[in-house]
């Protein structure tokens, strides 16, 4: 089964798999996707039921079903107790704890002994929307895994017209360069918007070239400039988004954006 994360897949692929996980990222990220299909390519199972896949969700009190939810010590000593059992079927077993921002009083200290001196062939996913939702004695356990959230369509489309943007003016130069600077003229948000978009553009490009797994044009694009300009590129971002917060004309910060990035210029 394939795992699209990849530190997630390089652990599958070298079998250095740690104990212990925390999926740090905002609601709707692919945390529990990611979680569901790492567990599933160590079962070695398609199927979402396991015997040996365990899912510790936030629950209400027993005594009030309407009552706030939570993860309390309880389903913590629960969790421990099946640990220490061998696997039914295969050499792992996996506990996914959804929003485990939500543990409660005593339980993420009585969550340390699993995580210092967890049972053999254990692998423990803790879902977490920061990373200081949890004590730093439990996160400095865990093998941290980030997600980034989803583009909303707006910015999808911010950044698909930063890529034609950029595409026209390295063919056109510094025609098509000031053709697209006139088109935001003083629209300050949209100003802003382009420069965020090219700066997700350019974080893309450092993460690539980090070695994470990145859509084809993307790995292209990052072969062909040195880490030093991807960094560059990124720093001009944050000194373009600081003009625009200083009255500097749109038009013209856009204009050296383009000109510095799109055509290269000194």
């Amino acid at each position: 089964m394939a795992v699209e994360h990849p530190l997630l897949a390089r652990a599958l692929v070298s079998r250095r798999v740690a104990h212990a996980y925390a999926f740090i990222g905002p609601e709707g990220s692919g945390r529990r996707a990611a979680a569901l299909e790492f567990a599933r390519a160590l079962l070695g199972v398609a199927r979402p039921a396991h015997p040996d896949l365990h899912v510790i969700v936030p629950t209400p009190p027993e005594d009030k079903p309407k009552g706030p939810k939570a993860i309390r010590i309880a389903d913590v000593r629960a969790l421990e107790r099946t640990a220490s059992l061998c696997p039914v079927v295969g050499p792992w077993k996996v506990f996914i704890m959804e929003d485990a921002d939500r543990m409660t009083g005593e339980s993420p200290q009585a969550f340390l002994k699993t995580l210092e001196e967890p049972p053999a062939g254990t692998v423990i996913i803790l879902i977490l929307s920061r990373a200081r939702a949890v004590p730093a004695t439990v996160l400095s356990r865990c093998q941290i895994v980030r997600f980034q959230p989803v583009p909303t369509q707006a910015e999808a489309a911010d950044r698909a017209a930063v890529l034609t943007m950029f595409r026209e003016v390295e063919e056109q130069g510094a025609d098509a360069m000031f053709r697209h600077a006139q088109a935001v003229d003083r629209d300050r948000h949209r100003a802003e918007a382009m420069v965020e978009a090219v700066w997700l553009w350019y974080r893309d490009l450092l993460r690539a070239k980090a070695g994470v797994a990145a859509a084809e044009q993307v790995a292209r694009e990052a072969e062909g400039r040195t880490l030093g300009e991807i960094v560059a590129g990124l720093a001009l971002c944050r000194q373009a988004w600081r003009a625009l917060g200083v009255n500097v004309s749109p038009r013209l910060t856009l204009e050296i954006v383009l000109s510095r990035l799109a055509l290269r210029a000194a």
